[in-house]
């Protein structure tokens, strides 16, 4: 699974050849894996205690049944604490495991198992690489299309033209420019009202005559209703698959962690409309609700491929389960 963002792009002729990048420092490494503990301190804390009073307590269906409730009020969800619960306490029941620190460990090891589905990493071989951003309004699509282009410039070399295809909502072409400033990418912003297809067509030829790596479409994420919103997601990327074959290489469901099950509703609704391929879960650092993204994997078989655990650059990072359970779990 992607560890650093070497790990995250595939970049050569063949399938498992990562970006060509150093691996980071030791010291980076602790002070990234610090920082992922840090903004899971609010799901951290709500389950501590209860993780505690259980696994490292006398193990009985009581004990068991308050360590489903802590799961499931941190949203890993209903259906993936069942599974996992289920097999800690038969593992537990035969003799396999013994001890607090043992359980604790077994713990992570089942919720990374869980949140291990699909293709983590993101393909960016094809030139152009069409990558789809997609999500309701407010939950950091923007932002993150804006952090995922400057890493892809600095991380793995690429050249990035994002398109702000969001022509419904004022600003939106104001604020995704100001990004791809900040990411030193180029931009093609439609005007208001302008349509998003168009916008879209415009940006992938721009790419293919000036040979530019990588064009991020920023997509609208909110109409008058729900249906009108899909059908015109649907446009988009029919007319991007028209225009490049095999595109869009990738359609990323930014969804908001602070949501909870909200959220995977939308991931529900978002996946089937617009063949998203990966999610990106942000506000992290501002949710008591972090087993969302086990949910999201586990119950949909979505991979989570990105994490936003703040307001930095380096605050958009690879989604690595067996990092994430031990930061949602341990101190």
């Amino acid at each position: 699974m992607p560890q650093d963002w070497s790990d995250l792009f595939i970049v050569g002729a063949e399938a498992g050849e990562r970006a060509a990048s150093d691996e980071p420092p030791p010291a980076r490494r602790v002070g990234l894996l610090a920082r992922l503990r840090q903004s899971m301190a609010k799901t951290r804390q709500a389950l501590g205690t209860e993780i505690h009073a259980t696994l490292f307590s006398t193990l009985d269906e009581h004990t068991w049944e308050r360590l489903e409730e802590a799961l499931i009020m941190a949203d890993v969800g209903a259906a993936t604490t069942a599974s996992v619960v289920a097999k800690l306490e038969n593992e537990t029941a035969a003799g396999e495991l013994a001890g607090g620190e043992a359980l604790s460990e077994r713990l992570v090891e089942l919720l990374a198992e869980q949140a291990s589905v699909g293709e983590p990493r993101i393909d960016i071989r094809p030139k152009p690489t069409v990558i789809m951003a997609v999500g309701v309004n407010g939950t950091g699509k923007t932002t993150t299309i804006g952090k995922l282009a400057w890493h892809l410039r600095e991380n793995a070399g690429r050249s990035v033209l994002v398109a702000g295809a969001d022509t419904y909502r004022a600003a939106a072409g104001e604020q995704l420019r100001a990004w791809a400033q900040r990411a030193g990418a180029e931009a093609v912003i439609g005007a208001e009202r302008a349509d998003p297809g168009a916008v879209a067509f415009e940006a992938i030829a721009r790419a293919r005559d000036e040979g530019i790596d990588v064009v991020i479409v920023d997509t609208a994420g909110r109409l008058h209703t729900q249906d009108q919103l899909m059908a015109e997601l649907g446009k988009v990327r029919r007319v991007i698959a028209r225009q490049l074959e095999g595109a869009p290489h990738e359609t990323l469901l930014t969804l908001d962690a602070t949501t909870g099950q909200n959220g995977l509703r939308q991931a529900s609704v978002f996946a089937d409309a617009a063949a998203v391929s990966g999610v990106v879960l942000t506000k992290l650092d501002g949710s008591a609700r972090g087993g969302i993204a086990l949910a999201i994997a586990s119950d949909l078989q979505l991979p989570v491929k990105l994490i936003g655990i703040g307001e930095a650059l380096e605050d958009l990072r690879p989604f690595e389960p067996r990092e994430y359970a031990r930061a949602l779990l341990e101190g």
